[in-house]
């Protein structure tokens, strides 16, 4: 099925993937269909498919990542991509090399796609305007990562069946998170119903009106009939004059455990973008319960839902 076949001119997928906004909720349903493929054919012994042999990925990583940047070399690897992986610390970057000149560099070797992770918001996109091919943003700052949510509704639809009406709670480091940006925003236009928990310093301002979803400082509130709840890192490294005050107090107001988890519904789930902090945001116990626990779901997945992204957004 090649992208011609399966799109309609109106339908097609836009140039480049910087945040889950520019996805309609038929483009989304049909990445999660075909990943879907992607990830019965990973558990076989032979995981080749081919589709997109000869074309070049490369994958540039200002920022440590074992899950992204492993995925999207296994996901280019197993389409028949030629994969080059580059690290900032041991690029030109470490010389003084200005993003606009990496990226004009690595267009003059005509790759086909370039997923990148920067720390800055916006970086991807700025990097986007100098390349000719497709680029997908791997995680910008506290902007977006748009293919963790991916990632994240197909773990979900593969456990619930479905994603429309359910309720889902992402909690924790809400101001500083790519992923519940991401998520928020995906969810919503897949028909879920999203609350977002967190302390007051790390609640962005005027998140309920930005991302149309319920907002509470109070978890206990937050996850009152949650058939989902999607804990998240507390992220130091991004923290200036906003850290928790202590590991223990966060923990005993926003770390989920099996006391505030029995306030979601009986068959609730619990999801992880990694990596995690045991004892901070989750209690390590519960995290490793493969009946509540749907973490390494979330990283099978995360190799499919990029297969079939690559897959769609470059088949002519």
């Amino acid at each position: 099925m090649t992208r011609a076949h399966s799109l309609t001119h109106s339908q097609a997928f836009p140039a480049h993937l910087l945040g889950t906004e520019s996805l309609s909720a038929q483009q989304i349903t049909q990445i999660l269909d075909m990943a879907q493929g992607h990830a019965q054919r990973n558990r076989q012994r032979d995981k080749k498919h081919p589709a997109l042999r000869g074309l070049t990925l490369i994958n540039v990583f200002y920022e440590n990542s074992t899950r992204t940047r492993t995925s999207f070399e296994l996901a280019g690897k197993r389409l028949g991509m030629d994969v080059i992986n580059i690290s900032a610390d041991a690029s030109s970057v470490k010389k003084g090399e200005s993003l606009v000149d990496t990226a004009l560099t690595l267009n003059a070797m005509h790759p086909d796609c370039i997923v990148i992770r920067h720390p800055a918001s916006g970086a991807v996109e700025l990097f986007a305007r100098y390349v000719d091919c497709p680029v997908i943003n791997a995680g910008d700052g506290a902007h977006q990562h748009p293919t963790q949510a991916l990632l994240d509704a197909l773990t979900i639809r593969d456990h619930k069946g479905t994603i429309k009406g359910l309720n889902i709670t992402i909690c924790g480091d809400i101001l500083h998170s790519r992923v519940a940006r991401s998520n928020a925003l995906l969810l919503k236009t897949i028909g879920a119903s999203v609350t977002l928990v967190a302390p007051e310093h790390l609640m962005p301002a005027h998140a309920a009106n930005v991302f149309g979803c319920e907002t509470t400082h109070d978890m206990r509130k937050g996850l009152e009939g949650a058939d989902i709840v999607m804990m998240l890192r507390v992220q130091q490294e991004r923290m200036i004059g906003k850290s928790i005050p202590s590991v223990r107090e966060y923990f005993h107001f926003y770390g989920l455990d099996y006391s505030k988890l029995a306030l979601a519904k009986p068959d609730a789930l619990v999801m992880h973008p990694g990596p995690i902090n045991r004892g901070v945001e989750i209690d390590s116990a519960l995290a490793d319960d493969i009946e509540r626990s749907i973490i390494l779901s979330q990283v099978e997945n995360g190799v499919a839902v990029r297969q079939a992204l690559l897959e769609l957004m470059l088949q002519e």
